[in-house]
């Protein structure tokens, strides 16, 4: 690791510390009554989240897989769907201290390297998959900005929702064509190019994800995903008693997903956070209670990835010990 990397590191470990304490001196946040509350969460009520959670992971894996099928080689292996979804737990639960995309990007490229490509699958797969989820948050933030503009309640967030939803399945088409116009200037030459972007424009090009139906399952499943997140989180908050209304927090989520983006804090920590918050208080519930939920929210999410994690790991590895060849079973039938 250069001295640049270290320094990077430790930069951005310091911002994530100092906007964590600027969010408990802003939000004055009793941190006492916040572990007391964490404290008091039931079982029933983590469980909960660990079911939506187990819903956010299959569906961040049925998005993967497509784009998989789609963008593999025929002489490439396919992960199974038990090994697809062990890989997106393990990458969720690096995500709490890695920025999402780079903790997703490293799990499947090294979980798919015996099947082949897996740089191009693992790495790109995911950026493919991830930028379906910014594209439909991207309509959906839309439709915040224009309730939090018209000064709008729950009718008006629902139906800018429900219009930005709309919208962005009948977008599908005319992007895919724009994309494939601007792949076609892309010629086979282009393959052979030392310039990596031009390469896989030009294997974008020649993929079948350059497909209309196919993308607009994967925003369906993205539309899906983010109305996951959104029940995640008014679980999160019931779990340690803070009322918020769900449509405040429908509306927030889009604007904290895109702040995810801005990866320039290990998981997003302080960052999101303070945009959680804010964006809460921005459609209505006061900035403390605000910042009371996104601590409580980033613990208990974090306990759901890291137990799935884990749980992932442990079926991963004993199925990969009990697979034919290895040396398991060799053992075994030695004894």
């Amino acid at each position: 690791m250069t001295m640049r990397r270290l320094f990077q590191m430790v930069l951005s470990v310091a911002l994530a510390l100092a906007l964590i304490v600027l969010l408990v001196k802003v939000g004055k946040v009793d941190l006492r009554v916040t572990l007391q509350q964490l404290k008091r969460v039931s079982l029933m009520s983590f469980a909960k989240i660990a079911l939506l959670n187990a819903l956010l992971v299959y569906l961040s894996t049925e998005k993967w897989r497509i784009i998989d099928a789609a963008w593999r080689c025929p002489s490439d292996s396919a992960p199974s769907r038990t090994t697809s979804y062990a890989l997106t737990s393990i990458g969720l639960a690096i995500g709490i201290f890695l920025p999402l995309q780079l903790a997703m990007a490293t799990a499947r490229t090294l979980g798919t390297y015996v099947h082949g490509r897996a740089v191009k699958r693992g790495t790109v797969g995911t950026l493919l998959e991830q930028g379906f989820d910014v594209y439909m948050v991207g309509f959906l933030a839309v439709a915040s900005g224009v309730t939090w503009f018209y000064h709008g309640g729950a009718k008006t967030w629902a139906l800018c929702a429900a219009a930005a939803i709309t919208l962005a399945l009948l977008a599908v088409g005319p992007t895919v064509r724009i994309i494939r116009r601007l792949a076609a200037t892309c010629n086979a030459s282009t393959a052979e190019s030392h310039n990596r972007i031009l390469r896989s424009v030009w294997a974008l090009q020649h993929s079948g994800i350059l497909n209309a139906a196919l993308a607009r399952r994967l925003v369906v499943l993205s539309a899906l995903r983010t109305g996951t997140v959104v029940l995640m989180s008014i679980q999160t908050a019931e779990a340690v008693g803070l009322h918020i209304p769900v449509w405040q927090m429908a509306a927030a989520i889009p604007l904290v997903s895109l702040a995810n983006i801005i990866a320039v804090t290990p998981g997003g920590i302080g960052l999101n956070d303070l945009a959680g918050a804010g964006a809460l208080k921005v459609f209505g519930t006061p900035f403390a209670i605000g910042a009371q939920w996104v601590l409580a929210n980033r613990v208990l999410v974090s306990m759901s990835y890291l137990l799935f994690a884990v749980c992932a790991a442990i079926a991963l590895g004993a199925g990969r010990m009990a697979a034919p060849g290895t040396g398991f079973e060799i053992q075994e039938d030695n004894q």
